[in-house]
């Protein structure tokens, strides 16, 4: 890095500029229904008046301070602000009502923070050995991906097998809904135009998580007070933040790496490195039963993943031109706008953007910490809020944040259909997790396993052909046996206590 650049990273516009992105991505993140994609899309028309590095710096720090603002809603009311955040989202929530929502949420900053940090320093140092991998993945590879992300989702449900794939078939009917990516024909649309893109996963968040949470707190009773209790200290909370990130310490750093990996994939994100983590993480616990239930490990390894994976985003964007993810998308374009085409030649003839890509990063990792703490801090007053008070203001907020999606009623008439089919499944035990990951990761599957379908010809060993798509292929059968075994173990066991449970007849 130059010193001209170190100048201008460090100059009044761009600190300042640093400083508001991080407070306004947390400030959006945290509210339930507007997701780092969406922050960053508003901010896309005050970077026409910026420098263009000072412009990447705003992404930057927008981007990585919104993705862990999504923690908070999920911890304090089980409201996940973005995708990642649902897969440990119960684990939080629980801990949150033991009274740890400040200890908690502090592993989550934490770790986000280590994460990220672990991210830009791969990235600088094997951006174009990552992206060489990542440009190799075909249509085959990516619907590997995505169908591991989503059998993750199943495997770290604590719902019995067969319930759990049920809510992923739930969800992934709903990603059916629009046009069909092979012929072109609307499906499932009742001639409803809006419907043609399909369902956004934005209003399908909201009406699964907030409006069934609303729904459920409703039918508890109106005077009934916080379940969340604040028990304690801030200095307390981040002893014990700093304790727990100290024991998980090897948890950090596997999914740190893991996650700038699976980011580095075009199309992947931070979602699926999230969920992939996360079941990794519970697969390799020493007490994978308290997954779910309150168990700081797992939030760890998705915290860390979530940021370490935005870092990776940016590989394929900077060296191919190819976005990681919906974010780099919006960066290319801006990088467009100002006259500059990242590919390979990107590193030679301009330095200066990358070098400004690595220092934003790495600033904004470190920025995050003190603008989370004092977040956190006013974020457990919202504990103490009345439910039949905070429930409308959430109400509220979620159908404007759905609104502002698509500009169309039909994405609230969506939260509230899909707020009634949360409220259902969750009283008939059946997991929301994994549709919500049916609804993220629908499409992706259907679209690339038609155009490999089409490619191929129909010749279904084309999906093994390749090595990357052979080594994810047969990863993903080896997670569907062992799905099958634990089916069939959870069958045995409940016919083997029903027969135990029936009363025998007395012979005459």
């Amino acid at each position: 890095m130059d010193i001209d650049t170190l100048l201008r990273l460090f100059s009044p516009q761009s600190l300042t500029v640093l400083a508001l992105c991080t407070l306004y991505g947390t400030l959006v993140g945290a509210m339930p229904g507007l997701t780092a994609t969406m922050a960053v899309a508003l901010l896309v028309p005050f970077t026409y008046f910026m420098d263009p590095l000072v412009a990447i710096s705003a992404i930057v720090a927008t981007t990585t301070t919104a993705i862990f603002a999504g923690d908070i809603p999920g911890a304090l009311l089980r409201i996940p602000g973005t995708p990642a955040s649902a897969a440990y989202v119960e684990d939080a929530f629980q801990l949150s009502s033991a009274g740890k929502s400040r200890s908690t949420l502090l592993v989550s900053l934490l770790a986000a923070s280590i994460g990220g940090i672990v991210g830009v320093v791969l990235l600088a140092l094997i951006a174009p050995q990552l992206a060489r991998v990542a440009i190799g993945f075909s249509s085959y590879e990516v619907f590997w991906l995505a169908t591991l992300g989503l059998s993750c989702a199943v495997m770290t449900s604590n719902a019995s097998v067969i319930k759990s794939f049920a809510s992923l078939f739930i969800g992934l009917f709903i990603a059916c809904i629009g046009i069909d990516v092979a012929v072109g024909h609307p499906r499932f649309t009742f001639g409803w135009y809006e419907l043609f893109d399909g369902v956004s996963f934005i209003p399908a968040i909201i009406g699964l998580f907030a409006l069934s949470e609303i729904m459920r707190a409703a039918s508890t009773g109106r005077h009934q007070p916080p379940p969340i209790e604040v028990r304690e200290t801030l200095p307390q909370a981040f002893r014990e933040a700093i304790t727990t990130l100290t024991r998980y310490r090897r948890n950090v750093a596997r999914s740190s790496v893991a996650g700038t990996l699976i980011g580095a994939l075009p199309g992947a994100g931070a979602d699926i490195a999230a969920w992939i983590c996360y079941a990794f993480s519970k697969r390799f616990s020493r007490h994978p039963e308290r997954y779910g239930k309150g168990h700081i490990e797992g939030i760890v390894d998705g915290g860390s993943a979530n940021n370490a994976a935005i870092g990776g985003a940016w590989t394929p964007a900077l060296v191919f031109g190819i976005p990681g993810d919906s974010v780099t998308a919006i960066a290319i374009g801006i990088l467009l706008l100002n006259g500059m085409s990242p590919g390979p030649r990107i590193f030679t003839d301009n330095p200066e953007i990358v070098h400004t890509l690595y220092g934003a990063f790495a600033m904004a990792n470190v920025l995050m910490i003190p603008v989370g703490i004092i977040v956190i801090a006013l974020s457990s007053k919202i504990v103490r809020i009345p439910r039949r008070v905070l429930m409308p203001i959430v109400l509220l907020f979620s159908l404007v944040g759905a609104y502002a999606i698509t500009n169309s009623v039909v994405a609230v008439w969506i939260v509230l259909a899909l707020g009634i089919l949360g409220y259902a499944m969750e009283a008939t035990g059946f997991p929301l997790a994994p549709a919500i990951l049916g609804i993220v990761l629908g499409g992706i599957v259907e679209e690339n396993f038609m155009t490999s379908m089409i490619k191929s010809q129909g010749n279904l060993l084309a999906f093994f052909e390749r090595p990357w798509a052979a080594g994810l292929g047969v990863l993903t059968l080896l997670v569907w046996m062992v799905l099958l075994c634990q089916a069939l173990y959870e069958g045995y066991r409940r016919q083997r206590a029903l027969s135990f449970n029936t009363p025998k007849r007395e012979p005459r």
